[in-house]
């Protein structure tokens, strides 16, 4: 987003993303804190089945970028983390992902640490 970007924002209630064909690409921002990661992976993983089909086909609907933001205490409360990682290197550029953690008190791994924000 820029300055003066419209966006809407959704809270609670029912999480889907389900476009069209004719639909106009979108630039997705999730952001998740805990286990509400859940739906959010969901639509993640169908995001990555869009973007597939979508290099597949080259027709369909055209998906647009997907960054996800997601909060936990520690790495080890990450749900999906390996999952989500693979996504990304999967779909360079297309999906992306910072963690942020708020009570780490051991190291990061490797893998992790260039997605990783907080303490």
């Amino acid at each position: 987003c820029t300055l003066d970007s419209e966006v809407a924002l959704r809270v609670g209630g029912d999480f889907f993303f389900d476009p069209q064909p004719g639909d106009s690409p979108v630039k997705l921002v999730l952001i998740a804190g805990g286990v509400g990661i859940n739906p959010l992976f969901s639509i993640l993983l169908h995001i990555a089945d869009l973007h597939g089909y979508q290099e597949g086909k080259g027709n369909g609907y055209k998906m647009g970028t997907v960054k996800l933001y997601y909060s936990a205490k520690k790495t080890s409360e990450l749900l999906f983390k390996k999952n989500i990682l693979s996504l990304m290197n999967a779909f360079p550029g297309k999906i992306t992902c910072r963690f942020h953690v708020t009570q780490q008190s051991s190291q990061i791994c490797k893998e992790l640490q260039p997605h990783v924000t907080g303490k």
